[in-house]
């Protein structure tokens, strides 16, 4: 089983809550539309601002964009599975944030993880991408 789904399976099965990695509390599970007309469920870090979340495409580092960055600029909406018991699932709008409001909610996601920022430091300087997924 690979370690997304492992992710996947703790979430759905504890209400949220994935202690390994430790994800504290702002872990979602986005049903992103691929190019095929299939779903890729991917597990991201979340910010909650203004009644919405937020997720970042990080990428670990990588000079590249994940895979699921391009099915959501592709979307108007998704599903999102968030914490709670039971995990329930609510379909959102895909807002990608633009340079203003990017540089605003980044450092959110630092204070969240000292990790968003070492990413930095191996991404060639490409800018992660930040949606806002609002119910």
């Amino acid at each position: 089983m690979d370690f997304n789904q492992q992710i996947i399976d703790t979430f759905r099965t504890n209400g949220g809550v994935v202690e390994q990695p430790p994800f504290g509390d702002g872990l979602v599970l986005v049903h992103v539309p691929k190019k095929d007309g299939g779903v890729r469920v991917t597990p991201l870090a979340a910010v909650q601002h203004d009644g919405a979340w937020h997720v970042v495409g990080s990428g670990g580092g990588s000079p590249r964009h994940p895979a699921w960055v391009y099915g959501l600029r592709r979307a108007e909406q998704v599903d999102l599975e968030v914490p709670g018991d039971p995990v329930r699932t609510v379909r959102v709008w895909v807002d990608e944030l633009e340079e203003r409001e990017r540089a605003e909610m980044w450092p959110r996601f630092i204070e969240m993880s000292s990790g968003f920022a070492e990413y930095e430091k191996t991404s060639e300087g490409r800018v992660f991408p930040i949606f806002r997924l609002v119910p």
